[in-house]
């Protein structure tokens, strides 16, 4: 009987412990801007993000001020009039404080905007909206393949 209820009370911690784990709220912290393609100008836009944006950010992580990033398009409609979502994420509060230090710095590294058919950003894209300090709620980041 002892057996039992020591294996019982056993069970029953673990899944309490697994429970206050997945309970727990990330430290990470994400920019989102949402942007709008103008005029049919794809080609200029994915350019400009390829070969500015990420390669900002692929910096950034092998210096370690970010922790990831995502471009993401979606398709565009009348209730949501944009076709990119780009995400920045920061490990924690520390590493986004830091930010526009950083950036400011990699962008002196990085040197001169890369553009396709010498369109200026505001030509090609425009920038609808920019969430700052969008806080995670899962500790982990699940993901699931296939």
């Amino acid at each position: 009987m002892k057996i039992i209820n020591s294996k019982k009370l056993f069970i029953l911690f673990f899944l309490i412990s697994i429970q206050f784990s997945f309970a727990q709220k990330s430290e990470r912290i994400s920019t989102v801007d949402f942007v709008q393609i103008i005029d049919g100008n794809k080609a200029e836009t994915m350019f400009y993000y390829q070969y500015n944006w990420k390669v900002l950010r692929v910096m950034a992580m092998k210096k370690r001020y970010i922790a990831s990033f995502e471009i993401m398009e979606t398709p565009y409609s009348e209730e949501a009039p944009f076709h990119l979502m780009l995400i920045t994420t920061y490990k924690d509060k520390e590493q986004y404080e830091q930010r526009e230090k950083h950036f400011q710095e990699l962008i002196k590294e990085k040197g001169a905007l890369h553009l396709l058919n010498d369109k200026k950003p505001a030509e090609f894209r425009k920038n609808l909206f920019h969430k700052e300090n969008v806080i995670h709620e899962a500790k982990e980041i699940y993901v699931r393949k296939g």
